[in-house]
């Protein structure tokens, strides 16, 4: 399997860099994207959205599964949002 350029992005992605792999129509994705927004406000988090359906070979990786969430180049949720989790791995990303 080959490298795709979206591999290479999530991992030179900074600690707090969250990717949100969605879709158009995705009601799970906007309760995601609304969900964490206060988190990444208060982490000084940047947000990056990933419309899967614009690429065949996310399309092929994640299909259905979305939302499915990064931070930095880990994942940190797929299809709902632990909030508490979430906040922890923010808070870890940081480090100390």
């Amino acid at each position: 399997m080959s490298a795709h350029p979206e591999d290479a992005r999530l991992a030179a992605s900074g600690p707090r860099d969250v990717t949100l792999y969605t879709r158009p129509g995705c009601h799970l994705c906007d309760e995601a994207k609304s969900a964490i927004a206060p988190l990444l406000r208060e982490f000084g988090a940047c947000l990056r959205e990933v419309n899967i359906d614009a690429d065949p070979v996310l399309m092929e990786r994640y299909g259905w599964d979305v939302p499915v969430l990064f931070i930095g180049s880990k994942k940190a949720a797929m299809h709902r949002v632990d909030l508490e989790k979430f906040r922890r791995q923010l808070q870890d990303a940081g480090g100390s």
